[in-house]
């Protein structure tokens, strides 16, 4: 089993391959998503909906007993990460089992 600090250390990895996914999403909800994006100051609505996803993960795992993704945020947020970066560094770690 890893170490925290090997499952921190993975999580902010560049290289992690991404998965490509498709979903319904309704056309009103992806132009007001087209629209918050860049006033919430990211690049696209796709990074925005990462960032959503980021979020709710992040709290369920923290409901879930998962301390150390909490950890990690606070100590990215800290730092001068974007949660936009953060959203996207720990929600695709969290979903592979990292």
């Amino acid at each position: 089993m890893k170490t925290s600090s090997e499952r921190i250390k993975q999580r902010l990895r560049r290289d992690r391959p991404m998965a490509t996914i498709s979903m319904r999403v309704p056309e009103d909800v992806i132009e007001d998503l087209k629209e918050v994006a860049p006033k919430l100051g990211f690049s696209g609505y796709q990074p925005l909906i990462r960032a959503y996803i980021g979020q709710g993960l992040r709290k369920d795992l923290a409901k879930l007993g998962k301390p150390e993704v909490a950890d990690l945020e606070e100590s990215l947020r800290r730092h001068g990460v974007r949660d936009e970066i953060i959203s996207a560094v720990i929600g695709e770690a969290v979903h592979r089992g990292a």
